[in-house]
């Protein structure tokens, strides 16, 4: 079954909706759909603004398969070009369109780096950040170390990757991880102006502005790898594997579980 509903109005406002119950969590299947999604998307031309949001309002996307990640190769070569799962996301930062993540409940791991990905990030009070892969012996493997320094700063992106704790919507505001914190009122009437608004402009001048400022992020794709590299080399350890497996145990995966990420991270 598909993951994804996406509308295209007369507008040229695409409207991706994410819906994966129970906890929209990234599945290699959901992972494909998502990718494909992506890639049609930036290449469509009557798409002017593409807008993800969430069927669920307790999450957006929660993070990538745990189980699906204990089953990856432990040996794998030097990359030397980005993963299907980087493609993706910088696919969304770089396509020639404005790309808007509205998000009213909990986004984790590879969910939270789809989101980074994104332009823009609208949000309401409810929502909660996290970046929990530390405390399962990997870390974030899709730019969560790449692209949240640059949103956030340094000292910033440590507390949140190191301390892998929840991060509430408030917090992520004030640190610039999102543009704007929105009651669940107006939300969707301020992304819905701001879609429409970008999507009544000039092509040619929106696509040349995002390049413009696309290019103020240099090496992007060298931190990637080596972000990379640094991943395929923590997923190797036995303590990581046994950390993944305490994790689902413990109810990581499970709505119940999923609810107090922060603490159940601290508790491995």
């Amino acid at each position: 079954m598909t993951a994804l509903r996406t509308a295209v109005d007369d507008r040229g406002i695409a409207t991706v909706t994410i819906d994966h119950l129970p906890i929209n969590l990234v599945t290699i299947e959901v992972f494909f759909e998502l990718a494909a999604e992506i890639e049609r998307l930036a290449h469509d031309d009557s798409v002017r603004t593409v807008v993800f949001r969430s069927a669920n309002p307790e999450w957006f996307l929660a993070h990538f398969d745990v189980e699906a990640i204990q089953g990856f190769p432990r040996e794998q070569p030097v990359p030397t070009e980005i993963g299907p799962y980087d493609q993706m996301c910088e696919t969304l930062r770089t396509m020639p369109k404005a790309t808007i993540a509205v998000i009213t409940g909990r986004v984790g791991g590879g969910g939270s780096e789809l989101a980074l990905a994104c332009d823009m990030r609208f949000v309401t009070p409810d929502a909660i950040f996290s970046q929990p892969e530390v405390a399962l012996g990997i870390i974030p493997g899709a730019g969560g170390t790449v692209r949240l320094p640059r949103l956030i700063g340094r000292s910033r992106a440590l507390e949140v990757v190191l301390g892998c704790d929840d991060i509430d919507a408030a917090t992520a505001e004030r640190w610039g991880w999102v543009n704007r914190v929105l009651s669940s009122d107006e939300i969707d009437a301020f992304v819905d102006r701001l879609a429409g608004r970008i999507a009544s402009f000039p092509r040619h001048a929106v696509a040349a502005a995002k390049e413009s400022v696309v290019r103020s992020e240099v090496v992007v794709v060298d931190h990637l790898l080596a972000e990379t590299v640094a991943f395929n080399a923590a997923l190797a350890s036995d303590e990581t594997h046994d950390r993944m497996q305490r994790f689902l145990d413990a109810g990581g995966q499970t709505p119940e579980g999923e609810r107090r990420l922060g603490q159940l991270a601290g508790e491995l």
